[in-house]
């Protein structure tokens, strides 16, 4: 093996970064769930005993406090009665924090086409093995809201109705996780949606609708997520020309002249 000589690049390291003292605190705060010992509706100790036994100030374990709070795990109350509790899980947190990827441009169009594509065409094939009527029953009448809707010109509503679709379908599918995805990704494109005016009504929508809700009463699982996938497919063409034509006439205005001083 060659050996290191005097002109070699010198041998470095890296500091070890440790960690601020909020961020440990909420790792253990973390872990304790994690293992069970902390459960939805427990109360944490006081303020100061949690700080002595975590051996930390009690600036550092305010700090930790809010971070957890704002992250949907505490619940902070004020008053005799008041203290860090531990709140129940909120599949909405999820939302949220995609919601804000959407505003930061951390997520695109494509990108959200492409995870519906997959996710919702799964959801259609178990929606086609798992459904009950009653699940059937209440996609059916969804279904023809929408249609309503539509014929009235009630766009905000067929809006409502258009969305409920994919929840509806992925309560049928008795999977929690599926369904805390669906709801996520529909929060999102009714953002897009709603940068067009009237929601980006489709005149293919209900007949879509109607083919797709044929097929998942026949357990036709295959030609039910063909449909679904042709839908997102046209849906996705359609704001993306929205949207570039509004870049265009963006990149198109003229630029407002100054006036002279």
């Amino acid at each position: 093996m060659a050996s290191r000589t005097e002109k070699d690049t010198p041998l470095t390291f890296e500091p070890i970064k440790r960690p601020r003292a909020f961020e440990e605190v909420c790792e253990r705060i973390r872990h304790q769930l994690s293992i069970g010992a902390l459960q939805p509706g427990d109360k944490l100790p006081p303020e100061r005993e949690l700080a002595r036994q975590l051996g930390v100030g009690r600036s550092a374990l305010r700090e930790a406090l809010r971070s957890l709070e704002i992250a949907g795990i505490l619940q902070l109350r004020n008053g005799a009665k008041g203290g860090a509790f531990i709140r129940p899980g909120d599949p909405k947190s999820m939302t949220r924090v995609m919601q804000d990827l959407v505003h930061l441009g951390a997520i695109s169009l494509d990108d959200l086409t492409e995870a519906r594509l997959l996710i919702q065409t799964g959801v259609a094939r178990l929606a086609c093995e798992r459904a009950t009527e009653a699940d059937i029953e209440a996609i059916g009448n969804n279904i023809d809201n929408t249609a309503e809707m539509t014929r009235l010109g009630r766009h905000e509503e067929r809006l409502r109705y258009a969305m409920e679709f994919y929840r509806l379908l992925a309560l049928a599918t008795r999977n929690e996780i599926l369904t805390i995805l669906v709801d996520s990704l529909t929060d999102i494109l009714l953002r897009f949606l709603r940068g067009i005016a009237g929601g980006a009504p489709q005149a293919s929508l209900v007949d879509s609708r109607r083919r797709f809700f044929r097929h998942l009463k026949a357990r036709n699982a295959d030609k039910a997520a063909r449909e679904l996938e042709r839908h997102l497919t046209e849906l996705h063409e359609l704001l993306n020309r929205f949207y570039q034509s509004s870049r265009r006439e963006e990149i198109d205005k003229p630029t407002p002249r100054r006036a002279r001083s």
